[in-house]
């Protein structure tokens, strides 16, 4: 099994679904928690694991931590959702007004990367070998994004998207090839930074990057960067679960890349998979995609069963199949986005629909650390 890890984004604020800036104190008053440009949300970390319990309450306890230490400053609480679902989204709130690469984001993006989401990371060592992975991860990343949409809101109104924070999400620089070497990745990375497209080399926007602790030069993790924030830990496993098991497809079968296995040239395979992002963004599992291999148009919630059927047997092998299950509930009953539109065209409004999760979201980390964190924390 492969080290796995998350970069986890929340939103702050109250139980009427109001998102309040509070990373600055939370910062200063608690390990582990870092702030992001804007002080409504708030990112942790958890250290990488190759074991899915001890990921699912790693998941769960700094949650649990942050809630005890909202609860201190006042009535707060952590808000579900990718985007400022019931409005702020005309100013930009600064957590450290003296950083001048915050500065740069908020004069050149606004509040459109004021988002919240789950960042994916998964190890791989040899650095070809994560640039394959790279490669195949990035035209399945709309498939993550179909399983993970929660942000059909905007300004208190349904947007058009399941994931509205992907569909204004700014892609940036505006063109990034499929690399197809380590050494490539590096030529071009010193080129957007010498060519300012890039300001540093954590600025590479896109679904799916290579990481490490000396980008670009030592790599040692893909980060699956397209997902919506899943606050569900089980649902969030099963989707990291169907990455570390379609990774470790790609491993045993070095012909597994969209260079060599594809009917398309690499510039045809960019162009593809970015009409089936903002498809994924628009419509999420419903979504009608175009396959990378083949080009035939299937649907995402039909791919991933393909997908999921490809690659269980693997997740068995390796002893992680249980994780992989829960899968098939969100693609029966949809992701978060779909089951709050579900609210929504029965006349729930978008405020209600936040409260009502806000409350299911703690609900379900009480729920699930009784269960099965309990023993571990004592």
């Amino acid at each position: 099994m492969l080290l796995k890890g998350f970069e986890i984004e929340m939103y702050t604020g109250t139980a009427s679904g109001e998102i309040v800036g509070l990373s600055d104190q939370i910062t200063a008053s608690l390990d582990g928690y870092v702030r992001e440009p804007d002080s409504r949300n708030v990112e942790y970390i958890t250290a990488p694991s190759h074991n899915y319990d001890q990921l699912l309450c790693a998941i769960l306890r700094p949650r649990l931590k942050l809630r005890e230490y909202l609860q201190q400053l006042g009535d707060y609480t952590l808000i579900p959702g990718s985007t400022l679902s019931l409005g702020g989204s005309d100013r930009f709130f600064r957590s450290d007004p003296q950083n001048p690469y915050h500065t740069y984001i908020e004069q050149t993006y606004g509040t459109k990367v004021v988002t919240a989401s789950v960042h994916i990371n998964i190890g791989i060592d040899d650095p070809e070998l994560l640039m394959r992975a790279c490669r195949l991860i990035r035209l399945e990343a709309p498939l993550f994004l179909a399983l993970s949409a929660s942000s059909p809101f905007l300004e208190g109104k349904a947007s058009g998207y399941h994931s509205t924070r992907w569909g204004v999400f700014p892609q940036t620089p505006a063109h990034v090839p499929l690399f197809s070497s380590h050494s490539d990745h590096i030529q071009w990375v010193e080129q957007q930074l010498a060519d300012g497209t890039m300001q540093n080399v954590r600025h590479l926007w896109v679904s799916v990057r290579p990481n490490g602790d000396r980008r670009p030069y030592d790599l040692n993790r893909l980060e699956l960067r397209i997902c919506d924030l899943v606050t569900d830990p089980i649902s969030l496993l099963a989707i990291t679960a169907l990455l570390e098991a379609r990774l470790l497809q790609l491993i045993a079968n070095p012909q597994l890349d969209p260079l060599t296995q594809s009917t398309f040239s690499p510039e045809e395979l960019i162009s593809l998979t970015a009409t089936n992002e903002i498809a994924a963004a628009t419509s999420s599992l419903d979504a009608q995609l175009v396959h990378w291999q083949d080009g035939r148009t299937i649907t995402a919630r039909n791919w991933i069963t393909e997908l999921y059927q490809q690659v269980w047997s693997i997740a068995k092998q390796h002893g992680f199949s249980c994780f992989l299950s829960p899968l098939q509930r969100i693609l029966r009953e949809g992701n978060e986005a779909q089951q709050w539109l579900q609210l929504h065209a029965v006349g729930f409004d978008a405020k209600t629909t936040i409260i009502q999760a806000v409350r299911a979201t703690q609900e379900r980390e009480v729920e699930l650390e009784d269960k099965l964190c309990v023993s571990s924390v004592a």
